[in-house]
């Protein structure tokens, strides 16, 4: 029977949990961030989800800080394992070549990891988050660095916010990029808007790697850019999840070490 393993993904907005039977993705569920909740709020709701399922073991990637110590408390207590954070010491089988390594948040680390593994390289990471960010993973598996921008949904957040005759509206793609009235205006200029910011970067990025071979985009609104963009070609919505098996296994197989 395949063992269980429990990956997690925690961010500034959300918290995905993956369920892995043996190597394949069972189930995942998304939850919000609040940094106010306790081990035992962030168990019970762990629990509800993944039912009496045994857990052999699970391994993290966070770039909220101040809630680690509450999800490893909660591992330890509602599934009896000792979680493993991506973090120095940890074996990911990609070399950090930046300027501090140290500052490269572990789910830009866990991307790459993926990415590496399922396409080759170069690649380009495309991660529509609370950030927006772009990293490069070369053929021999190096992270050479990348962008960040402000996401698509705080980017329209700070207009609703600023401008008090503006309404809120949805984030989605307009039937044309001229709108007739005021909603239309608003979604054209945040869709087409980012569209053009994604696209401007990647063309960029294009220019000064040599031999890119992909692009890959992942996050709550990959699709939407992704399906407009002239340089994204895959979609990979589990990118960071499958990451996180990856290093599990890596790890349990051949025990820790640093790169």
């Amino acid at each position: 029977m395949p063992s269980n393993v429990l990956v997690i993904d925690a961010g500034n907005t959300n918290i995905v949990l993956g369920l892995y039977e043996g190597d394949q993705l069972a189930s995942s569920w998304r939850l919000a961030t609040a940094r106010e909740r306790t081990a035992d709020e962030y168990g019970i709701l762990a629990r509800q989800l993944l039912g009496n399922v045994a857990i052999e073991g699970v391994m993290v990637a966070s770039v909220v800080p101040p809630i680690n110590s509450v999800i490893a408390a909660m591992v330890q207590k509602f599934f009896a394992v000792e979680p493993m954070f991506v973090e120095p010491g940890v074996k990911t089988g990609i070399a950090i070549q930046v300027d501090n390594p140290l500052e490269v948040g572990a789910d830009r680390i866990v991307n790459c990891v993926a990415a590496h593994e399922t396409y080759g390289g170069p690649a380009v990471i495309v991660d529509f988050g609370t950030a927006t960010t772009f990293d490069v993973v070369t053929a021999d598996a190096k992270y050479i660095g990348g962008v960040i921008a402000p996401g698509l949904t705080i980017s329209a957040e700070a207009l609703f916010a600023r401008a008090a005759r503006l309404p809120r509206v949805d984030i989605k793609r307009p039937p044309h990029v001229i709108g007739t009235n005021t909603v239309v205006n608003m979604q054209s200029g945040i869709f087409f808007g980012y569209l053009g910011l994604v696209d401007g970067i990647l063309g960029r990025m294009r220019g000064e790697i040599e031999g890119l071979k992909t692009i890959i985009a992942t996050g709550g609104l990959a699709a939407q850019i992704a399906a407009e963009s002239e340089h994204i070609q895959h979609v990979d919505e589990t990118l960071t999840l499958r990451g996180l098996k990856i290093i599990y296994d890596r790890n349990r197989v051949k025990g820790r070490g640093r790169k």
